[in-house]
């Protein structure tokens, strides 16, 4: 029964303030519509101004079997009135859809963490399919967490029966009753998810109306009912932000956005060859959608045929493109060699994800570094990139193409699936300050002694020549080449010259790129954690946190893969102990050992799921306790501290009920 309305005094507000941010994690069967939750939960978030971050977390099977723990898809968000850099250690706020999206998440969430489910779902059934001997919204199973269960299912029934829909259509409806009810708790407007339902539905006017109804049913209920204890109406401020226009994008848009800048700014028209593999396929998605740039895409039969026709595209005079995760890179490994050989401009993009093999296809991993920059037959180097979050994808794929026509050489892009499917926003950048390259193409006819292909300028980069260019018809390939005329030469000279020239050209890229920098803290402090990609996050929160309580710890964090920043084995000597974070067993690690001989110790996690900001500050304060050890595996069990973090106590604090 519905309780009278509470409201704080001063003194109640003062002593359990609004916290700063907050995590609210969705979850519940894969086909319950959370990832759509989830989305537009975090467009309402945008639109009120926080900053944010996002995890959607997806099951591996393509459609396990309904109420399974195999099947539970969950989106989790950050947001709050500061700068967020992780999708949160661990939920403040959990809502389940069902009994196994409770068994599977609940462990996650903070002591004292609110959790909501629908009763609706928690039937002998459903609850012998999730794995629970009883129902443990009835026993002390969730007693270290406040509970608020309340049939969902019924009230989405009673919000949508105007409309005379199905029962099964009808329940389709009941995420959008849960999002009602998150943009309630967390006041959040509801115009821009009404808008979005009336475009999305357009032809079918009496869904959108359905869903609309359950949207304001669930908004209402919160509104109205005022449950007893747990749920509470919190308003989180907007964050600070510099002024300018604003998008929320997820990595793999934000690549795409940044392959067709780079071509404008190469001035070249780009082609697109790819083949659907998770978590790559969305690239190819969004490119679709930018012919009106210059942009050809073409899915291909197999991903061998994807990346032929790229460094065919290359050889005609476009900006050639492909795109995989590990399995499919693994296959493109030959053209890649192609590539190298030939001396083409082509940008690969990998997308990592758990592997060997198919491995973990859905979940996020960072093992493709050896794979990228040693992982083909023979002496073939390429230079290697990696993206550290969503946005900042977007200039990694502008440096990526500038790099490839600049050097004329393939260049692979390193993100992964926490990067390609995570969200965060994104200022849009005024395209003036980006300086063009634009590609040369050789023209002039060709000297006494013929068409030389494999003339190099002072990058050791080869022209360009277009097929079909008067006078400069000429051939390339796979078979090693004379320097110079390019014509074939299996003599061991000229394979050790052209071995070395290849070898010096990428190396030679380093002399282009910025010098490495401390991302946060002093040269030379007593410890520096080292990271590449997305660890980026945590391990920014953590050395954050480690240097307020007075460590003496610096982050250092690495885009230039291959060739490494040449000022990089100098910064790394500066300090006295190195800590490497990697979603691998050490592969970056073994890297920074091999050029610089320093004493890196490694900070491996490989369980699919990204570094928890505790995880990474308990290896801290580990490091700098004379305890560095040989492996500090990250997980539950080894690290000590993985509950510190004063923020998300604070957080669970304000939004238990004792606090009120």
């Amino acid at each position: 029964m519905a309780t009278a309305v509470h409201l704080l005094t001063p003194e109640e507000a003062g002593a359990h303030p609004t916290p700063e941010s907050i995590v609210v994690r969705f979850a519940g069967d894969s086909g319950d519509g959370m990832q759509l939750t989830g989305g537009q939960f975090t467009l309402a978030t945008a639109l009120a101004g926080n900053d944010l971050a996002t995890f959607p977390d997806f099951p591996a099977e393509i459609r396990a079997p309904q109420g399974t723990t195999f099947g539970v898809s969950a989106f989790q968000i950050n947001f709050g009135s500061t700068d967020i850099e992780t999708a949160g250690d661990a939920p403040d706020v959990l809502i389940a859809m069902n009994p196994a999206a409770l068994k599977v998440n609940v462990s996650d969430l903070k002591p004292g963490g609110l959790v909501i489910v629908d009763s609706g779902e928690f039937n002998a059934r459903a609850l012998a399919k999730a794995g629970y001997d009883g129902n443990p919204l009835e026993d002390d199973a969730l007693a270290r967490w406040q509970v608020l269960s309340f049939n969902i299912s019924q009230l989405t029934l009673e919000s949508v029966k105007p409309f005379g829909l199905g029962n099964k259509e009808a329940l389709r409806c009941k995420n959008m009753w849960t999002l009602g009810l998150a943009l309630w708790m967390f006041d959040r407007d509801r115009g821009a998810i009404v808008d979005w339902l009336r475009a999305k539905f357009a032809k079918m006017p009496e869904l959108a109306e359905a869903n609309i109804a359950a949207l304001n049913a669930g908004h209402a209920y919160g509104e109205t009912a005022e449950l007893a204890g747990p749920i509470k109406q919190h308003s989180i401020a907007a964050a600070p932000a510099e002024p300018g226009l604003y998008r929320t994008v997820t990595g793999a848009e934000a690549i795409s956005i940044g392959l067709v800048a780079g071509a404008q700014l190469a001035s070249l028209p780009m082609f697109f060859g790819g083949y659907p593999i998770t978590p790559a396929s969305a690239i190819l998605h969004h490119l679709a959608r930018y012919k009106e740039y210059g942009v050809i895409t073409f899915q291909a039969e197999d991903e061998i045929a994807a990346i032929a026709s790229a460094i065919g595209a290359s050889f005609a005079g476009s900006l050639g493109v492909t795109s995989s995760s590990g399995p499919g890179i693994a296959l493109k490994g030959e053209a890649m060699g192609l590539a190298i050989m030939t001396e083409l401009p082509l940008v690969i993009i990998n997308s990592q994800r758990g592997g060997p093999s198919t491995g973990l296809p859905t979940k996020t991993e960072q093992s493709d570094l050896y794979q990228a920059v040693y992982g083909r037959n023979g002496d073939a180097p390429m230079p290697v990139l990696a993206a550290r979050s969503p946005a900042d994808a977007f200039d990694c794929a502008i440096e990526a193409v500038r790099i490839a026509t600049q050097y004329m050489t393939p260049v692979m892009l390193l993100t992964d699936g926490y990067i390609a499917n995570a969200a965060e926003p994104w200022r849009v950048p005024d395209m003036a300050g980006y300086q063009p390259f634009p590609a040369r193409f050789r023209a002039e006819p060709a000297g006494e002694d013929g068409v030389r292909p494999y003339d190099r300028d002072r990058n050791l980069a080869l022209d360009w020549i277009k097929p079909g260019t008067p006078g400069l018809m000429h051939r390339i390939g796979g078979i090693e080449k004379r320097d110079g005329t390019g014509n074939l030469d299996y003599s061991p000279d000229n394979h050790q010259h052209m071995t070395n020239v290849r070898r010096d050209k990428v190396l030679g890229v380093a002399a282009g790129t910025p010098e490495q920098e401390v991302t946060l803290g002093e040269r030379g402090a007593k410890l520096a954690v080292v990271g590449w990609g997305s660890t980026f996050g945590p391990i920014h929160q953590a050395v954050r946190r480690a240097r307020r309580r007075g460590l003496d710890v610096a982050h250092v964090h690495v885009r230039h893969i291959w060739p490494l920043p040449r000022n990089l084995g100098d910064l790394l000597r500066s300090f006295d102990s190195i800590v490497v974070p990697e979603m691998n067993t050490g592969q970056f690690k073994t890297l920074l050992r091999d050029q610089y001989l320093v004493d890196a110790k490694p900070l491996t996690k490989v369980s699919g799921q990204p570094f928890k900001i505790a995880e990474i500050e308990a290896a801290i304060a580990e490091a700098l306790a004379g305890h560095p050890g040989g492996n500090l595996a990250a997980d539950d069990t080894q690290l000590p501290g993985k509950d510190s973090d004063y923020d998300d106590g604070r957080r669970a604090e304000a939004l238990s009920p004792q606090s009120r």
